[in-house]
């Protein structure tokens, strides 16, 4: 049973406010939602399932896992949480990870690796009949992802709250853009999550990770720069770019 502590209620207040402004989840629908085993991902499930029981909307929810190959799978106990909550995990096995990091590969491993694993997600998201697809994203990537694209792929945009994609046959919506990355990992604790440890030689050394720790040097000179991008992010003023 969860517990509604305070970090409980800031997340569920994050989550709420998202699915509201955005018009996220519709009574009957079916939610496919991507496991990573990380904080994020497993907090979305759990705040999913317990606000099954608070409102009137009825919705089924069905994780996917995509393990991408390297030693050190935890597929099996993902699967026992999620039997735990009463669902069924889908999970498919592959070599996405080695693949990605062969020598002879002359590209970023994480662009491809992740490629391939947002194809695969998209395609059994269709294949268990559900059109919403659920990620565990929140304030800080949104954050990471605004500097990534700009210092990397020379545009201004990050991930979207709600977005249609092919045509509409796929929404993928992000509740927890809103919700602090801090409290996600206070809250994995108290609650006793089994976060699993990600098993990819890249995961410390990523272009996400040196953003990550740029963004944390500069909220230690200022406290309202999170704040102030996040903001931002909303705030565009047009006449004020280069076009």
């Amino acid at each position: 049973m969860i517990r509604e502590t305070r970090t409980y209620q800031r997340i569920n207040r994050a989550m709420g406010k998202a699915i509201h402004q955005y018009d996220m989840i519709q009574d009957g629908d079916r939610i496919a939602l991507g496991l990573s085993g990380g904080k994020d991902s497993l907090t979305l499930l759990t705040m999913l399932v317990d606000r099954l029981r608070r409102i009137p909307v009825t919705y089924t929810i069905h994780p996917i896992y995509i393990d991408p190959g390297f030693d050190g799978s935890f597929s099996e106990e993902l699967a026992a949480y999620c039997q735990g909550l009463g669902l069924t995990l889908t999970c498919e096995m592959t070599d996405h990870g080695p693949e990605a990091h062969r020598d002879e590969q002359t590209a970023n491993p994480c662009f491809l690796c992740s490629r391939q694993r947002r194809k695969r997600l998209f395609e059994l998201t269709s294949e268990l009949g559900c059109r919403t697809l659920a990620l565990g994203h929140n304030k800080d990537d949104m954050i990471e992802t605004l500097l990534i694209n700009i210092f990397y792929s020379g545009q201004i945009s990050t991930m979207m709250p709600h977005q249609p994609m092919f045509d509409g046959e796929v929404t993928v919506i992000r509740p927890l853009y809103q919700a602090e990355e801090g409290d996600i990992l206070h809250f994995a604790s108290e609650q006793e999550l089994p976060v699993f440890t990600n098993p990819c030689p890249s995961a410390t050394t990523s272009k996400r990770s040196e953003i990550r720790d740029l963004l944390k040097s500069l909220y230690k000179t200022n406290p309202h720069i999170k704040g102030n991008i996040f903001r931002s992010l909303s705030h565009v003023r047009l006449d004020y770019l280069l076009t």
